[in-house]
Parts: C-alpha cells; structure tokens; sequence
C-alpha cells in the first residue's frame, strides 16, 4: 500500500455506542407430571445479557475497523424454560482495539479505561440480569403464584476512543525538518521521505535497537505548525501520540530561513498544548549541518543554546553524521 493510501487508514479517533445485552425474561410454568396431580411452580428464570469488553490487542495499529459502525450490542439472554430451567447467558461481545486506546464517556469526557497492555480487557457495558421465572414467587400462602418478571435492559453508553501511541521517544519539529529521515536511518523504518512539508501525514513508528539488545520504540510525530495547539494543520491532531512518550528529540533545521523563530513555534505549541510536554526531557538536535558553513555553525548553536536552556547537539540524518553521539544521549536520557 503506498503511504498516502495508509495515511487514509491510520484512524485515532472514532465515536461508538456500546450497549449490553438485554436479560432474557422469566416464565410462568407448572410441573405436569404423571402421578403429581397439582405441580408446583416450575418456571425458570431468564439469561443474563452479555457484556461488552474491550481489549486491546498488539497486532492493530489504528481505530479503522471501529470508525464505520456506530453501535456495538452483545447478545440478549435466552427466556427460561420449564422445569426451572435457567434461559442461556448472552455471550461476551469482545471489540479488540490497539493497545494504548484511551476510552471516554462521549458526553462528559470522564475517562473510563486506558488499555496499554496486550491482552488487557476492559467490561465497558455490563449485561441486563435475567428475570426471575415464578418458582420464585412459592410462598406458604401462594402455593401456584404466576408472577414472572422480564430480564432488564443492558447497560448503554456513547463512548470516544482516542489512540494514544506507546512510543518512548517522540520526534518533534516543523514540517521538513528532517524528521522521517531520523527514524529511517536510526530504525528499520521506511516512511515515505521528500523534500517538501508535509509529506508525513501520519505518525511513523520506527523500533531502534538498544545496546543491551531489545528495542524502543520512536515516534515520528507529523509537522507542527503555529496554531497546531489550536487545531491548525495536523499538529492538533497528532500532539496527543506524544504524550506518553518518555523523551522528546526536538529537531531544528539548521537550512531554515530562520532557525530559531521555528525552535520557538514547536516550544509555544508545546506549551499551549499543556499536558506536561513542557516539562519532559527533551534533547535540541540541529539537523541537516551540512547546509551551514563551519564558520556559521557555532553562532547559531549558541544562538539556540540561549533560547532554549538546552546544549544542541549538531547531527546530519541523511548523511549519517553525529548519530551515534545522538543514541549515546538517548540511552543516557532513558537510563539504558
């Protein structure tokens, strides 16, 4: 599939309704048997109505398979039978998400469940209990009683799901500064790369391999732009995949018209946004050196230095310069 096309699937948000399934009703019956010339009550009570449960599940990457069906209902109980037989449970309605969905009640925004782990489960709407069949209702003063009550209905609420993606490290920075061509040569990645913004419409996740062996995850997060924070460009959109990452790689274009103005858009937005982006670590990295003379490059790292409280560190992703001083910080950050 080529990457635009995937950039259509890529689904982080969608609005559901779950609804548990209804209780099947009791019933009213009479034992009729050879020899037993007044049967007592007999009628058995109704199934339980199925649950739904939410799970999340490693192998999916996006919300598309939940953005086109508005209502998710479980399976109502069976009514009861004779012989005070109990009517069948409804089943378990089970809707696999991927992991690092977050689950909000649609209307008051009440957070209901975060699902990270694979294989987690979450019971999102409980199923309506199962009426009582008139066996219940035997009493010393009522030997034959034909009370019965019907199942109850199951739960119902309109749920948002948010896909909040589980990467350590997040590459932030304006469009074309070079992020995409980071995570392809540092991971086995291969995001679409082309000399004009914007070309990344959706986060890329790249897994790079640790020195003691196993992997991070790193985000490429598509170019914020001023206002992303209010919902301009993409930016809105995608700020929430990095608010569980543990590091952030700010990268500045050192061929930019203006470096330092675009350090300071990314570091306003991050502040608008909120949710204590401005205060987890974060690495400056100055990308593509070699558009700037040797003569030029302490200047603007100084520059950049003053803005930002931060030692910038210089690289060139797509001539493979200085990246394994990038890593050494990385891991140091992380504490590998």
């Amino acid at each position: 599939m080529d990457p635009i096309g995937s950039a259509v699937q890529f689904i982080d948000q969608a609005r559901i309704t779950v609804r548990g399934g209804r209780g099947g009703d009791g019933i009213a019956a009479f034992r009729r048997e050879k020899y037993v010339p007044a049967g007592g009550p007999s009628g058995g009570d109704g199934g339980h109505g199925g649950p739904v449960v939410l799970e999340a599940d490693s192998n999916l990457q996006t919300l598309l398979d939940l953005k086109y069906k508005r209502l998710f209902a479980a399976d109502d109980g069976r009514r009861g039978g004779p012989n005070k037989c109990t009517g069948a449970s409804g089943r378990d309605l089970v809707i696999k998400v991927p992991c690092g969905t977050e689950v909000r009640h649609l209307t008051t925004g009440i957070l209901m469940g975060d699902l990270t782990d694979p294989g987690q489960r979450l019971t999102i709407a409980f199923g309506g209990r199962g009426g009582l069949g008139n066996a219940h209702y035997l009493s010393n003063r009522n030997r034959a009683p034909e009370k019965f009550t019907e199942g109850r209905d199951g739960e119902e609420w309109p749920l948002q799901l948010e896909l909040k993606l589980l990467a350590e490290v997040g590459i932030i920075g304006l469009p074309n500064a070079g992020k995409s061509t980071l995570i392809a040569v540092l991971s086995a990645a291969r995001p679409k790369i082309a000399d004009y913004p914007f070309t990344t419409l959706i986060p890329n996740l790249g897994v790079v391999r640790r020195p003691s062996g196993d992997g991070t995850v790193f985000a490429d997060i598509p170019g914020l732009i001023a206002g992303a924070a209010q919902g301009a460009g993409l930016g809105h959109d995608f700020l929430r995949h990095i608010e569980r990452t543990r590091l952030l790689i700010h990268l500045v274009d050192a061929g930019a018209d203006d470096p330092l103005e675009d350090l300071r858009t990314v570091e306003k937005e991050l502040e608008a946004y909120g949710h204590g982006l401005m205060d987890r670590p974060r690495l400056l990295v100055l990308n593509k050196q070699e558009l700037r003379s040797e003569e030029e490059l302490p200047a603007l790292m100084a520059e950049l230095k003053q803005a930002s409280g931060i030692d910038p560190l210089c690289i060139s992703a797509a001539m493979g310069s200085n990246l394994d001083a990038l890593l050494e910080q990385i891991w140091s950050e992380l504490g590998v």
